[in-house]
């Protein structure tokens, strides 16, 4: 009698099989089904049997295979928007600058630690620049603003948008001097900024800066910096004030 042909195939190189014991007992049953003409009916019955069962075991494995890949790919994509929506709750959606809960929280932890140097600027007359040009054309300067500020510090201070136009900027251990010549050089650069069309007229900002021993609170920090930059603005604009 000529031996049945085996229900399953090669498994891929790449997955090792994990019923070969079970197919070789298979294999001799087989044998012995198609010589042993006493005890073919049994063996049939049982080949049948083992068979089915290698089929159904083959088959959970592979739903158990896909069901673990399907919850990889899930946990990964969680892993993904709690990543998205932990930035989206930190930062700015116009320009990507923390936002001004974010800036709270790094600069009392900052202050736990280190002395910090607490800049607060505002755009000089940017409701002129709204009026005049347009929202996007605002929408161009604040981005450009914040591109400007992220270039001068080089990742060693953060930088906040606390404001329609109003920005932070939270540099520990620098000391007074340092903070007051940190805020004219951004001043300087945002005055020296080349904007594009349509906009013509210069733009400038006006800068207030304080400098708080670690242990203060952010609220005296930020009190202090926020009366030097509105001593800026009755000063004419476009100046630095340090906080006494």
């Amino acid at each position: 009698m000529t031996a049945p042909v085996p229900i399953f195939g090669a498994v891929a190189d790449a997955e090792p099989d994990l019923f070969a014991a079970e197919q070789h007992a298979l294999e001799q049953a087989r044998r012995a089904a198609a010589h042993e003409h006493n005890h073919q009916c049994a063996l049939r019955e049982l080949v049948a049997h083992y068979e089915r069962l290698l089929r159904e075991s083959r088959r959970l494995v592979q739903r158990s295979d896909r069901a673990e890949r399907q919850m990889n790919q899930l946990n990964a994509r969680l892993q993904e928007m709690a990543t998205q929506l932990e930035y989206r709750a930190t930062h700015d959606p116009l320009t990507g600058a923390l936002n001004r809960g974010a800036v709270i929280e790094h600069a009392r932890s900052c202050l736990l630690l280190h002395d910090i140097v607490l800049v607060v600027l505002d755009i000089d007359f940017f409701k002129q620049v709204n009026d005049t040009y347009g929202h996007p054309a605002g929408d161009t300067v604040i981005q450009a603003v914040v591109a400007c500020l992220t270039e001068m510090v080089e990742g060693q201070a953060f930088i906040g948008r606390v404001g329609g136009e109003e920005f932070s900027v939270v540099w520990p251990g620098l000391n007074q001097v340092q903070g007051l010549a940190l805020g004219e050089r951004l001043r300087q650069a945002i005055a020296n900024t080349e904007w594009p069309a349509p906009i013509t007229a210069p733009v400038t900002a006006s800068v207030g800066v304080s400098w708080s021993a670690r242990g203060s609170t952010f609220e005296q920090a930020y009190f202090r910096a926020d009366q030097a930059l509105y001593r800026a603005k009755r000063s004419g604009r476009n100046c630095v004030r340090m906080a006494d």
